[in-house]
């Protein structure tokens, strides 16, 4: 096992808090909230929207997942656990502004994928997966069954969540960027790998006729 694997432990092997923690925290009743650094801002901000955008991401893959739970399309599932993971990394590198220069020891200690592995893996994935598609020469429509349907719109989340990335470029890491923006082509061919072992048709793209008209 190398640097770079994560490990995803069952349930019982986390670690279990206090039944008297509390979820809310009443800080934010103002329409604040906090980043890693202890920096408050409006809940409006774009560092909140691209958080709240990765969270969705990270909810859908977690549908996706039980869907395909019990599937010939299982074997995806390790995969996107881990990538669940690696989007909470992407989170506290957002969380983290990186001209933070009075919380240095933090925004060191929430730098994302410096040596660039994990973009590296998912092209890995995204080649393993594509070999044995079938080959369209057509827009493939979200389609695919259940699984595949739900990971085209994650695709899309993850499209939103490279575009509230934007505006935060210049406070983040670039491979964060670099992360999110491959992970959307490997979402694109986990759906079809997804549909094809689990077979189900992906639908294509056909043009619609209108009603012709006098001046057609």
């Amino acid at each position: 096992m190398s640097q770079h694997d994560l490990t995803i432990k069952a349930p019982e092997e986390v670690k279990s808090y206090p039944a008297t923690i509390k979820v809310y925290t009443r800080t934010g009743d103002k329409g604040t909230s906090s980043l890693f650094t202890g920096e408050r801002r409006s809940k409006d901000d774009a560092v909140f929207e691209a958080l709240g955008n990765t969270d969705e991401l990270s909810s859908m893959l977690g549908l996706a997942i039980a869907y395909l739970q019990a599937t010939p399309a299982d074997t995806l599932i390790s995969r996107l656990e881990a990538i669940q993971c690696l989007l909470q990394d992407v989170g506290s590198n957002v969380a983290t502004p990186l001209n933070t220069e009075k919380q240095m020891s933090k925004v060191r200690r929430t730098r994302f994928d410096p040596d660039g592995y994990h973009c590296e893996q998912l092209e890995a994935w995204i080649d393993e997966l594509s070999e044995g598609l079938p080959v369209h020469r057509s827009f493939i429509l979200p389609s695919g069954g259940l699984a595949a349907s739900t990971l085209h719109v994650a695709r899309t989340v993850c499209r939103r969540a490279e575009r509230s990335l934007i505006p935060l470029k210049d406070d983040v890491d670039k491979e964060t960027l670099m992360f999110v923006n491959r992970l959307s082509d490997f979402l694109f061919v986990a759906a079809r790998w997804a549909a094809m072992k689990q077979g189900v048709t992906e639908r294509i793209y056909v043009r619609q006729q209108g009603r012709s008209t006098e001046l057609d």
